[in-house]
């Protein structure tokens, strides 16, 4: 990333990020910058149509993703998986299902609305005896160190103003071997320092989204090993964020994974 200083209000942003999360918790179809709902899961993201199906509304509707981290690899049965900023839960309970019984996944999101969505979508999908939520942020994540096996996230840490210490917070919170499924925005260019400093654009998914290099370079200094690139994502085309950029400036999501050095216990 530059070395320029970027001025930002993180207080500001978080206000915005919230606010624009507790609309898409209340109103989904109302329109966004970016697609919500199942069927852009499936159409640009390579969800299953008939997994999804089997999933409450209430989390499919509401899912705002910009990736797959799902598709990266399969979750171990009985592991223990964090889902980093988890909205109203599709990926949640996704993972629950495939930890089996004798798992559990651990929701986090800073958004009240969004938690509650995802806990009565939890409710829903009979799924509370394997599925915790807690209200937490990317920086101070509300679990042990070393106590997860996996930790995905879908399309939040570009909303980070301090992407070094959250993903700090995602290697202390995995156990050695574990991995971070991470699906995220990039850029096909750097942005300019002063166009950083714009809170709005960061709620808008641009300001503090990363190129690819400086994204893997930022996963690498965190302790994290062999990040790479598995899959990429035209996730906003056609969006009011695609058509205002257009010719410009190039975002898309992509599937990254990355895993703490160790093995994970037998």
């Amino acid at each position: 990333m530059s070395h320029c200083p970027i001025v930002l209000d993180a207080n500001d942003l978080q206000r915005q990020v919230r606010a624009t999360y507790e609309r898409v918790a209340q109103a989904p179809a109302s329109g966004f910058h970016f697609h919500t709902g199942a069927a852009y899961a499936v159409q640009r993201l390579g969800y299953g149509a008939a997994e999804l199906a089997t999933l409450p509304a209430m989390c499919t509707e509401r899912f705002a993703g910009v990736g797959n981290p799902l598709r990266i690899g399969a979750l171990r049965p009985g592991a223990v998986v964090l889902d980093h900023a988890c909205g109203a839960g599709m990926d949640l309970l996704l993972a629950a299902r495939a930890v089996g019984p004798e798992g559990r996944a651990i929701g986090v999101d800073l958004t009240p609305a969004m938690r509650s969505c995802a806990m009565r979508a939890t409710a829903q999908a009979g799924l509370l005896g394997r599925v915790e939520l807690h209200e937490g942020t990317f920086e101070d994540l509300p679990v042990a160190d070393g106590s997860a096996d996996y930790v995905i996230s879908n399309g939040v840490l570009n909303l980070a103003p301090d992407k070094p210490r959250a993903l700090r917070e995602v290697e202390r919170v995995l156990r050695p071997g574990g991995a971070m499924y991470l699906a995220d925005v990039v850029l096909d260019r750097p942005l300019d320092p002063r166009v950083r400093g714009d809170a709005g654009l960061w709620a808008a998914c641009i300001g503090g989204a990363l190129t690819e290099p400086e994204l893997l370079r930022l996963i690498e200094a965190s302790g994290l090993q062999g990040a790479r690139i598995t899959e990429r994502f035209e996730c906003f085309a056609g969006t009011s964020l695609d058509r205002k950029f257009h010719n410009r400036l190039h975002a898309y999501g992509v599937n990254v994974c990355a895993v703490k050095a160790g093995n994970l216990p037998e």
